[in-house]
């Protein structure tokens, strides 16, 4: 199996593909905006939204530099949660997921049609394996937050 395929491989299951722990996409799957907007009470936390927003932004922008776009909206990390205005309207929140499946579907094109070469360019290999730690990370907060407002089932 060469590097792209494997790489493509790991990022399918950080979202999509069930593997021995949940991907994304169905942490996300059937919330309500009012479900993506929810903080438990005297928490220092994220919303799922705010992550979900977090998330966007480093896949939209690794797929700018593996197509040799120039990133025209350079954000702090903090800055990124607050990506899109958090409201509790549905419709909203369908927006913002599907521009994360949007981000997901550009960042795997990007990545298979760019060559193993450019992959070991500019540590891009490292990039896009930080991307996919960093969404099993986020989509395990994401999962904490829906088992506390019981909207993630106890068996799974």
């Amino acid at each position: 199996m060469n590097r792209t395929v494997l790489l493509l491989r790991m990022l399918d299951t950080t979202y999509d593909k069930e593997s021995w722990y949940a991907p994304f996409k169905p942490a996300i799957e059937g919330l309500t905006a009012e479900q993506a907007c929810w903080k438990p009470d005297g928490e220092a936390t994220k919303t799922i939204w705010e992550n979900v927003n977090h998330l966007i932004y480093y896949k939209e922008r690794l797929t700018a530099k593996l197509e040799d776009r120039e990133w025209t909206n350079p954000l702090d990390g903090n800055d990124t949660f607050y990506l899109t205005e958090q409201v509790k309207n549905d419709q909203a929140w369908r927006t913002v997921v599907e521009r994360v499946e949007t981000a997901h579907r550009g960042l795997r094109n990007a990545l298979s049609h760019t060559t193993e070469a450019k992959i070991e360019e500019d540590s891009l290999e490292e990039k896009l394996l930080d991307i996919m730690l960093h969404d099993a990370y986020h989509t395990g907060q994401i999962m904490q937050l829906r088992k506390m407002q019981g909207s993630w089932p106890s068996q799974r």
